[in-house]
């Protein structure tokens, strides 16, 4: 390392300072990196929903997830959204959130790397959004779906989980 990147290394670590999140991360939308595992595994079930803010179907079903998260965040389920936007795009994404009133936790990732992480997480493509990933109280994968899904469905589920204690 050159002494000039030494120095500048150093000047930021003596200030405080954190370096940007690598190109392709998950970040919050302040770009700070974030991970799914500081929001799953809290002892409530956690609904992953991917999305993009030009997706016709993400647009049409954002209200209804943001009941879902107002009927269960208290008690059994939470909501955590991801946008495909990417960084680049933030101020789509950034709409988005407005528009709908989108009241939980959003991270975004550009699309390839979001791509990655869900078939990394499910073995399964991403094949456009929406897309939905289901944790457990634990923090395990418990269902992935790419489209659509009623929130009514993921009640189901849940309520047939916890009744079998699975």
């Amino acid at each position: 390392m050159n002494t000039p990147t030494r120095l500048l290394l150093s000047l930021l670590l003596t200030i405080g300072l954190t370096l940007p999140a690598a190109a392709g991360s998950l970040t919050n939308f302040q770009g700070e990196p974030a991970e799914l595992s500081g929001y799953t595994g809290k002892g409530q079930w956690t609904i992953v929903k991917i999305w993009v803010s030009n997706c016709h179907v993400c647009n049409q079903e954002a209200h209804a997830y943001v009941a879902f998260h107002d009927k269960h965040r208290a008690d059994d389920a939470q909501m955590l959204g991801i946008s495909l936007d990417g960084l680049d795009n933030l101020l789509d994404a950034e709409a988005f959130v407005e528009r709908h009133g989108l009241n939980y936790p959003n991270l975004i990732v550009g699309w390839e790397d979001g791509s990655r992480l869900f078939y990394e997480l499910t073995g399964t493509p991403l094949n456009g959004t929406p897309a939905f990933l289901l944790y457990t109280p634990e923090g395990e994968l418990a269902a992935q779906q790419v489209g659509a899904v009623p929130v009514d469905l993921i009640e189901t589920f849940i309520g047939g989980k916890a009744a079998s204690g699975g």
